[in-house]
């Protein structure tokens, strides 16, 4: 925000404060020009308490006067034409000295023809997001279908491509995917993830569940269950791009974050801290990319962050000294908001406030010693458990070597437990499976059975309609008469009516396991809604176990790919559980002291 616009946001609460409505008479005539006289007067009434020269003032005086007529012009084209003025925030680059730009738009078009309309007019590259109030603009819908309004803000993000993008793929329009790109498999790689977390490798995929401060798990429903796994995903994705300082890529993720966890329950959003810092994460962004239209979004999301910090944490951190012993590390997050707070606080003229969070000293407290540092890392230790140590004791050595040794214990010990967990959930699908029961239906029925076997297969057997069989061998086994008949013959040995084995045995897909077993359910008679061909199609509708709609076997090469996708995002899950806790601190200190400066000069606040 240039210096002119801080002074604007001054003499608007003057304005507000005195009732002066600048897009009247007597300070804009009947032709809208400018009543400079009255102008002239105003500024020279305003500009002893703002310590600027009347000249400053009335320049800023008309640029708010003009503005507001533009509106009012607007608002009449709007009323008249159904022709809708959007105030666009462009990118830092493309801003070309002025920081308002608008575009006049039907509000029937869709984001692709917006996007179109943007680029045309102001020279933006056609790979762009647009936000509107802290949510990503969707394809294949209108505007006004997504509640975009006459004089709505759109920030416009432009998805530049990194260097080593740029080498690894060829040629303008493959660059011009890589973003989107990044976006897209992001999301698909979790939820791949979130359907099949359960039934990978114990000892190559981490452990999906949501934790307390003290690493035990926390009960989820199963309907959030699939949201959050999405949303501590993209957030993890968006904060390696954070750190990488791909702050459009990075804005966009967090934000289909936040679309996800508000899927879940508020109750569980207040019972861990990690929604109140992807609030921070997207502010941050807004802060990075001088993005100072969505102050009012930026606001609503502090407040969330602080609320949420309050109620996980408890006054004064209370609760989080009880469980954890120690609050060092997380008052990393407190300086980041209080700064991002006195951001606000300055740009609203509210300067009093704003040097109340320029929060020095907790600043110095958090920085640490080198010396200690190098002490730690010489014992063994790697920077960021010697960083997190040291600022949850308060910098005393000893304790901090302890206090990591005591972390590393309890890491190991609940690694442990996660592995045997998933081992025996491996090992209980396979044994579903030798019973006829494809890996992702077994997956599912464990899930719902919260891991009882028992229960598992009396769910499996209450859905067998809606059940995959084990391969493609089983299938065409089914398929060949001979074996069939071998297979109708063995289950009416057993003593069941030859029709019901064979209308069994085409249930269960030529699986002569499953289907013995469908037939003990029912007692060796099957209903006749099971036998019939228009309630097996109903039953497709309902929700199934399996992810492949159609029923068919899944491709193995389809397989691998989505391990591979799996496998693409995992690597951007840090190997430290408070990782989000590891800040050097640098990014800090620069808006430390730009804050300062401009509070001790007026001069134009920080971005």
């Amino acid at each position: 925000m240039a210096q002119e616009e801080y002074l604007q946001s001054k003499l608007k609460t003057c304005l507000r404060s005195d009732n002066i409505q600048l897009w009247k008479a007597p300070y804009t005539t009947e032709n809208n020009e400018v009543g400079q006289q009255a102008i002239k007067e105003l500024a020279e009434k305003y500009a002893p308490s703002l310590n600027l020269n009347a000249t400053e003032v009335e320049i800023a005086l008309e640029a708010v006067r003009s503005l507001t007529v533009k509106r009012g012009k607007a608002n009449e084209t709007y009323k008249t034409e159904g022709v809708a003025t959007l105030e666009i925030a462009l990118p830092k680059k493309y801003k070309q000295g002025s920081r308002r730009h608008y575009l006049e738009t039907k509000l029937d078009i869709t984001s692709n023809q917006l996007i179109a309309m943007i680029s045309e007019k102001f020279g933006v590259g056609p790979n762009m997001k647009l936000i509107l109030s802290g949510r990503t603009v969707g394809a294949g819908k209108t505007l006004q279908e997504q509640g975009v309004k006459h004089n709505s803000k759109i920030m416009v993000l432009s998805l530049k491509e990194s260097e080593e993008d740029k080498q690894k793929m060829a040629g303008e329009e493959k660059q011009y995917q890589i973003k989107n790109e990044t976006i897209t498999r992001t999301q698909k790689g979790f939820e791949i993830l979130s359907e099949r977390d359960g039934s990978m490798d114990p000892d190559s995929t981490p452990f999906l569940e949501i934790a307390d401060h003290k690493g035990n798990p926390i009960k989820i429903p199963p309907a959030e269950r699939k949201a959050l796994i999405l949303a501590m995903g993209l957030h993890e994705k968006g904060r390696a791009l954070l750190k990488k300082k791909d702050y459009e890529t990075s804005l966009c993720l967090l934000l289909q974050a936040d679309e996800q966890f508000s899927k879940c329950g508020s109750q569980l959003l207040n019972t861990v801290d990690n929604y109140a810092v992807l609030q921070l994460d997207i502010v941050w962004c807004y802060r990075a990319l001088e993005n100072l239209d969505y102050l009012e979004n930026a606001k609503d999301r502090l407040q969330k962050a602080e609320s949420c910090f309050l109620k996980c944490y408890g006054e004064a951190q209370t609760r989080l000294l009880q469980i954890k012993g120690n609050s060092g590390r997380e008052e990393v997050l407190f300086l980041r908001l209080y700064l991002l707070q006195g951001f606000l606080f300055f740009l609203h003229g509210e300067d009093q406030l704003a040097a109340e969070k320029v929060v020095e000293g907790l600043y110095r407290q958090l920085c640490v010693d080198p010396d200690q540092m190098t002490q730690l890392l010489d014992l063994g230790y790697t920077e960021q458990e010697a960083r997190l140590g040291l600022r949850a004791c308060r910098g005393n050595l000893n304790e901090a070597a302890n206090h990591i040794s005591q972390r590393r214990e309890e890491k190991a010990e609940m690694k442990r437990k996660e592995r045997e967990k998933r081992r025996k959930r491996v090992d209980d699908i396979n044994a579903l499976r030798e019973m006829g029961y494809s890996e992702r239906d077994a997956a599912r029925a464990l899930y719902d059975a919260e891991g009882n076997m028992d229960r598992a297969f009396q769910i499996l057997l209450d859905n067998y309609c809606l059940v995959e069989t084990r391969s493609n061998d089983t299938e065409s086994s089914g398929t060949d008469s001979s074996n069939r008949e071998v297979m109708i013959n063995q289950l009416v040995f057993l003593g069941f009516d030859r029709d019901s084995a064979a209308a069994a045995l085409g249930l269960a897909g030529g699986n002569v396991q499953l289907a013995a077993q469908l037939l003990v359910h029912h007692q060796g008679n099957l209903p006749p809604d099971i036998l019939s061909p228009s309630s097996r199609s109903s039953s497709s509708e309902e929700p199934s176990t399996s992810s492949n709609s159609a029923g068919s076997p899944i491709n193995p090469g389809d397989e691998q790919m989505d391990l591979d996708l799996v496998n693409e995002v995992l690597g951007d899950i840090p190997n430290h559980e408070e990782d989000y806790l590891d800040l050097n601190l640098e990014e800090e200190s620069e808006v430390i002291a730009k804050l300062k400066s401009y509070l001790e000069t007026k001069h134009q606040p920080p971005c």
